[in-house]
């Protein structure tokens, strides 16, 4: 009877382990984006995802901090919207440990004219429109020092200033505006240092007014889905990176964003 009776309990509570793993698998899978593309590419991860028995639950935001600060605290399970600079001054300013597990999508500032086809076409003294905010403003003149139009101080990185220009042989004239009227200033000026971001919202095309995109190994232009450290291999969230990088998610950005957002996979 003993022994029969310790077979019961044994058998119940393998049941219940086993439940309990089903639970855990069919778990809604949080993933928080900023409205607007990046919450579009994440949508069509979930879509993906319900088709591989995985709920995704796209939680949107309007800001920039609240997706990592989502993360840290354990409310939200993945985020996508950030590149890895960001990423980093993020946990160096939380205290978080925050990890990318993977590159999504390509964000790339580029150099825009209505003026010029060519970026060797620019003119000597031609003015250049840049962002005035610092982190654009120095993504910016990096951009313009790997075209070869300047040359920067050494190691200063996206904390370029123009202060750090140190040649210009074109002796290009540098205009700072604020980034979201960039695209307007195409009338105005020369050619303009654009994100991503702003080249959508206006209507530019990057095949046809783009002179000089980004790297496609740019840190400020690869976007990333982030986990918490101890997360990082989750192996439902590898799952869902691998979606993140599926050939549906290419065909999905081709379709929706005609070149504009790519793939950085």
């Amino acid at each position: 009877m003993k022994i029969k009776q310790l077979g019961v309990s044994l058998a119940s509570l393998l049941v219940a382990v086993l439940l309990s793993g089903c639970a855990e698998e069919n778990e809604t899978i949080k993933i928080g984006a900023t409205v607007g593309p990046h919450a579009q590419v994440v949508e069509s991860v979930a879509k993906q995802a319900k088709e591989e028995g995985i709920d995704v639950e796209v939680v949107e935001f309007s800001d920039y901090i609240s997706p990592n600060a989502g993360l840290a605290d354990g409310s939200l399970d993945l985020n996508s919207y950030q590149h890895q600079p960001f990423l980093d001054n993020f946990n160096q300013n939380h205290d978080s440990e925050l990890v990318s597990i993977g590159r999504s999508i390509l964000m790339r500032m580029g150099i825009y004219s209505d003026k010029v086809d060519d970026i060797e076409a620019l003119a000597n003294g031609a003015q250049i429109a840049i962002p005035n905010d610092p982190t654009n403003a120095g993504r910016a003149l990096l951009l313009l020092e790997d075209a070869g139009l300047i040359t920067l101080a050494d190691n200063v990185g996206f904390k370029a200033t123009l202060q750090d220009v140190q040649s210009n042989p074109k002796q290009l004239e540098f205009v700072e505006v604020e980034a979201a009227q960039l695209p307007r200033s195409l009338q105005d000026v020369d050619a303009a240092a654009i994100t991503m971001n702003y080249v959508m919202s206006s209507g530019l095309d990057p095949s046809e007014q783009g002179i000089f995109l980004e790297s496609k190994n740019a840190p400020l232009a690869v976007m990333v889905v982030a986990a918490r450290k101890d997360d990082q291999d989750n192996p439902t969230y590898q799952r869902l990176l691998a979606l993140f990088q599926s050939d549906k998610t290419r065909q999905f950005l081709q379709d929706t964003f005609n070149g504009t957002i790519e793939p950085a996979f």
